[in-house]
């Protein structure tokens, strides 16, 4: 009877909430918020789905922190459902907030095809390890042999072969025909379209608009006074405003015609809005505005796109629908480590054509690495070979990383090819998601998504293009609606000026209205005041209210405590009041803020003279906290260039001042036993059951601070360790990989080509180039080169300047390196010791000289006696333990650095591993050793901050399960008293 009761009303509660869902109506806003402050409270929910089809009010990180701070001490799990994949901001603000709170987010289209999932992410990555997995077994078994040849059969192919885009989500219709579109007129560029739409072409500039009623300031020459007179007409009558040109001009304000002005600018604001909206759906949102005759799309394929596959195919699909219809022609080249053209040279832009074109990307598979260089050429010297016959020419670029080839030898080509010829490259930079790549590749050259835009943007502006930057949340940065929006920027400044000169319009009108004045008005207010009825003088002060009364006026913010006083018989009167010198702090008042003094005590008493009071102040100290605030940290996003030893000093975890212990602990939280006498023993102070306790450094210590303070604490020194990191990384790419970082401004390298750098000189020779490029010529620095084996040979006999044609003879010289002989590191030293104005020498070399090395130290160190010149040594083998040791020491010795090439791929895999694995645990991932001095000094101090973050987190733990078993214990009590 009762299961069949309980039956009956879950069936009756399902068809009330059934019936309830189907009589909601779409409303306005997305007001998640209010919703979460509704659910969240209710301490019974364990489980919560939130489906949402447009972007909430609220921003992710309010979001996120309500969510957090309801859930502490919970185990609530959250998924996030929306229904509308075409709003990129909606799904980004569901998968931030279900990756802030640990929950899972799922997205679908209106005609039930998957598109985005966590579980998804999930299983995919579990299928990326099971094909590694395969492919560590057919090569075990490949090494064996015969022996096993017969069981090789056994281990099946047929998944490790599947490509992995077949398990991508795909888009609503993906492989759909075209539906094509034809745009009624060609797109413009923003800058274009303001030359018709902008306030200039509208004649609504300020200036434009007030020309009319300007008048410059009159001057002349008097004779009679000899000197030049300006005339003060103008000034009386006008208002004064700054002109364009710095000077000032005398305006006469038309409000009628400010005030049409105004509604005029507020009309163009609208129309440039619309325009931004524009630009912000559709294809535009992915490619901008396509606006050239004859196209060439260049599409990145590379291996580190294989989860984004989906994504850009939609991109292409997207372009090919709505704007290449209205072209003359077109054609797309993929790229990865091979260039894959659709076809050999441009073709019309076809309804069939285009038709051809998508079912050929549909068969595009991600692989290899990103050689933009080898694409760009091609299409180029191929598909624009007669581009000097032709207009209206455009290169798009689809990416989502940084090229193999270095960014200012890009510039320089597509500079040079765009030269005198109507041909830009423009770069649509697609933003993906970090730690999203199952596939684990490590693309060839690694820079960060802000260093990534900032080399695009100087690509483009170097062919004269367009750079637009996008991602799954939205549109970046974007030069055409930079472009509307500086319009919009600039109509605001117009019609603040104009409510300026408005403004000070009326207030001149106040001010001429009141009248000055005379003597004589003077006097009636005189005898009008003393017809006023007089009020009643106030008591005379005593001493007792005068010594509080000044004593208030001069520490106004100081609560004042008076003993109350009474005299000692009925006949004893009120003494006369004495006066009391005033407080020191008064004589500086106005000079500057006063201190906040501590709290004061008054007491008053008869002395034994007779009446008179004397007075008694105390103050009593303030209260000392025991822990201190964790303040926010700012960091600098740009890289500096020095040294780690340089850089520590001011981005330290002490010099940021978030070392756990001292920032936690003060003295009063060590733990205190006393001897009791009477009890012949140690007793513990009362307050230790109060607060939990740990052990730090032997030292049994109270955690008196709360576990929100850990938590500021911990996102605070998160955000410190992911810019280490990000250090870290930097000092792993490029040329300081293998050399480190040029610091000083005038440098030679020393290059041994002894016979023992055989193994190492090729490629030292080939990342030499990129110094010369990235370092030198970047960073502008006078530098030489200088090579030793048995003999000394330097590419010039001084310092010279890292233009474009001494950069290119410093390649082709290093080029002509061979090794031979022995290595006469000493001579080497001292020749390029003598070069006029060196300040640094960087010795690049694998071991010891066939000299002392003693004597060397000797000599080096006689030799910088007198001026002050830094040795860097870079080593390429740390086999050797006495060479290392030896060029430690020449470097220490001479104030430079020491710097070893060895274990770069390994620490770039662990910042890549700890930036996506997550940085909770200290012992793994780790870094490996790092011999040199500036990545050894920086990851100590990443040991440091895991360390510390690790402890952290451990002692919240500790607080909340403190927190939680104290709560029971007093529930408990409660009700054994009741």
């Amino acid at each position: 009877m009762d299961l069949d009761y309980w039956i009956f009303k879950r069936t009756f509660w399902l068809h009330e909430a059934r019936q309830w869902v189907q009589e909601l109506e779409p409303g306005q806003g997305c007001n998640l918020l209010k919703a979460l402050r509704h659910v969240l409270p209710m301490r019974e929910l364990n489980s919560l789905v939130l489906i949402v089809g447009s972007c909430p009010d609220q921003s992710f990180e309010i979001l996120c922190d309500y969510a957090q701070q309801c859930m502490l001490g919970r185990k609530v799990q959250i998924h996030t459902v929306t229904y509308d994949c075409s709003n990129p901001a909606s799904l980004a603000v569901l998968k931030n907030l279900a990756a802030a709170v640990r929950g899972r987010y799922h997205c679908y289209s209106s005609k039930e095809e998957n598109f985005d999932s966590s579980d998804f992410h999930l299983l995919l990555q579990e299928s990326q390890k099971a094909k590694d997995l395969l492919k560590s077994i057919k090569q075990s078994f490949s090494r064996v042999g015969g022996l096993l040849g017969s069981k090789r059969a056994d281990v099946s192919t047929a998944f490790a072969n599947t490509a992995p885009s077949s398990f991508f989500p795909k888009p609503p219709n993906h492989k759909a025909p075209l539906v094509i579109q034809t745009p009624g007129i060609l797109s413009k560029t923003s800058a274009d379209w303001l030359k018709t739409y902008g306030l200039k072409a509208k004649k609504l500039d300020l200036y434009q608009v007030l020309a009319p009623n300007a008048f410059s300031p009159v001057e002349d020459f008097v004779p009679i006074l000899k000197k030049t007179v300006s005339s003060t007409l103008h000034e009386k009558v006008m208002m004064q405003f700054e002109w364009y040109d710095g000077t000032v001009k005398h305006i006469h304000v038309d409000l009628p015609l400010l005030y049409n002005y105004q509604k005029l600018l507020a009309k163009m604001v609208g129309i440039y809005e619309k325009r931004i909206d524009w630009l912000s759906v559709a294809s535009r949102r992915i490619w901008g505005s396509v606006c050239e005759r004859r196209v060439v799309v260049l599409v990145d394929i590379s291996v580190t796109n294989s989860t984004y596959i989906s994504h850009i195919q939609h991109c292409l699909r997207l372009l090919l629908e709505e704007q290449m219809s209205n072209k003359d022609c077109f054609n797309i080249i993929a790229f990865g480590s091979d260039i894959v053209p659709w076809q050999q040279e441009l073709c019309p832009s076809q309804p069939e054509n285009l038709e051809k074109a998508w079912r050929w990307v549909l068969s595009l598979e991600c692989k290899g690495s990103r050689n933009f260089m080898s694409a760009l050429r091609r299409a180029v010297e191929v598909d624009f070979k007669d581009s000097d016959k032709h207009k209206s020419q455009g290169l798009y670029l689809l990416t989502t990383g940084i090229p193999d080839q270095e960014t200012h030898t890009i510039s320089a080509y597509v500079a040079e090819a765009c030269r005198g010829l109507d041909l830009q490259l423009h770069v649509c930079l697609f933003s993906v998601t970090e730690g999203t790549d199952c596939s684990g590749v490590i693309p060839a050259r690694y820079a960060n998504p802000r260093e990534t835009a900032s080399a695009f943007k100087d690509i483009a502006q170097a062919a004269s293009g367009r750079f637009h930057w996008f991602g799954e949340a939205g549109i970046f940065e974007s030069d055409d609606i930079t472009s509307i929006i500086s319009e919009m920027e600039k109509a605001k400044n117009y019609s603040q000026k104009c409510a300026f000169l408005v403004e000070s319009l009326k207030q001149r009108s106040v001010n001429q209205s009141v009248k000055p004045l005379t003597a004589g008005d003077s006097n009636v207010l005189v005898k009008n005041e003393k017809k006023k009825p007089q009020k009643v003088p106030s008591p005379k002060a005593t001493a007792v209210l005068k010594d509080v009364k000044d004593n208030h006026g001069a520490e106004g913010n100081t609560p004042v405590r008076v003993l109350a006083w009474r005299p000692p018989s009925a006949r004893a009167g009120i003494p006369p009041a004495q006066t009391v010198k005033e407080w020191p702090q008064t004589e500086n008042k106005g000079k500057h803020k006063p201190r906040k003094q501590p709290e004061l005590s008054v007491s008053v008493f008869y002395t034994e003279e007779g009446r008179n009071v004397g007075t008694i102040y105390q103050r009593y100290p303030k209260a000392v906290c025991v822990t201190k605030s964790v303040c926010s940290v700012k960091l600098p996003e740009e890289e500096e260039i020095c040294s780690s030893k340089e850089w520590l000093t001011k981005y330290s975890i002490k010099k940021l001042k978030l070392e756990l212990p001292r920032l936690m602990f003060a003295p009063s939280c060590t733990h205190q036993k006393t001897t009791v006498e009477c009890l012949h023993k140690k007793v513990s102070a009362k307050y230790c059951s109060i607060f939990p306790s740990a052990e730090i450094n032997g030292v049994v210590k109270h955690l008196q601070f709360q576990p929100r303070e850990l938590e500021a604490f911990t996102e605070q020194l998160e955000k410190v360790l992911q810019r280490y990191i990000q250090r870290v990384q930097w000092l792993l790419s490029g040329s300081r990989r293998w050399f480190g970082t040029i610091l000083e401004a005038n440098v030679c390298v020393l290059i041994d080509t002894s016979g023992s750098m055989g193994p190492y000189l090729s490629s030292v020779t080939k990342e030499l180039t990129s110094l010369i490029w990235e370092q030198l010529r970047k960073n502008e620095v006078r530098f030489n080169l200088l090579r030793f084996a048995e003999n000394t040979e330097s590419w010039k006999e001084y310092l010279v300047e890292a233009t474009d044609e001494n950069c290119h003879g410093a390649v082709q010289w290093a080029s002509t390196c061979h090794a031979h002989g022995n290595s006469c590191i000493l001579a080497a030293l001292q020749k390029a010791l003598s070069f006029q104005g060196v300040e640094a020498l960087y010795l690049l070399t694998d071991g010891k000289p066939d000299t002392s090395c003693s004597l060397i130290l000797k000599e080096i160190e006689r030799l910088i006696r007198k001026q002050d010149i830094k040795i860097h040594t870079i080593c390429f083998s740390c086999a050797d333990r006495g060479a290392v040791e030896f060029l430690k020491k020449l470097a220490s010795q001479t104030g430079g650095r020491f710097h070893c090439s060895s274990g770069g791929e390994d620490g770039q895999l662990a910042a890549h591993r700890i930036l996506t694995e997550g940085m909770d645990d200290e012992d793994n991932p780790v870094f490996p050793y790092f011999e040199g001095d500036d990545l050894n000094k920086l990851t100590q101090e990443v040991a440091k901050a895991r360390s510390f973050l690790k402890q952290a987190k451990s002692w919240r733990l500790l607080l909340e399960k403190w927190n939680t078993n104290r709560k029971g214990s007093s529930g408990f009590q409660n009700r054994v008293q009741d």
